[in-house]
């Protein structure tokens, strides 16, 4: 049963991707005409138009016919259905046989991370997985830092070490005002 409905989508997604090579890219009605005209699509109206009316030699306009397959709308082009996730504990609801996930783009790094990890554990798939390998990065670097903390007087040391050049510095500043 499973085997036969994978393979109903990958053909599903292989007519989906031959018929969306044939529709053309539909273009606002004289757009390329006027400038202030824009090509997102509207549809053409009004009594005399001929984009309407399916005149020879107009482009096309959109229809049902263009459509792709029904078992393969709303698929990611990998077969799996996407799912926008913005927390960690959205994660138990998803299956990861058929569906796989997108980190939504007003996540922070902390909670993102904090999914990555989950989901790496429960094998679901990710698919902006471009953006949080930088988080990932970002966190094993801090994550070293941490480990390397030196003690407090080291520390204490390096702060009293930087603050005198900064001083002497202002000094000079300041002579160097009054004699011009």
């Amino acid at each position: 049963m499973k085997e036969s409905a994978t393979s109903t989508t990958e053909k599903a997604l292989k007519l989906r991707k031959r018929v969306k090579k044939k529709k053309p890219s539909f273009a606002r009605q004289e757009s390329w005409r006027y400038k202030r005209l824009k090509e997102s699509w509207r549809r053409p109206r009004g009594l005399d138009n001929k984009m309407r009316r399916r005149i020879k030699g107009w482009p096309p306009t959109v229809n049902v016919g263009y459509r792709g397959p029904k078992v393969a709308r709303g698929l990611h082009p990998s077969g799996y259905k996407e799912v926008l996730v913005y927390n960690s504990e959205e994660l138990e609801k998803i299956d990861p046989k058929t569906q796989a996930i997108k980190i939504a783009h007003t996540v922070g790094k902390r909670k993102k991370a904090k999914i990555l990890v989950e989901a790496r554990k429960k094998k679901i798939t990710i698919l902006n997985l471009k953006k949080v390998k930088e988080v990932v990065k970002e966190k094993e670097l801090t994550e070293e830092k941490g480990k390397e903390e030196k003690p407090e007087e080291e520390k204490a040391e390096e702060i009293a070490e930087t603050e005198k050049p900064e001083q002497e510095q202002k000094k000079k500043r300041k002579r160097r005002t009054r004699k011009q």
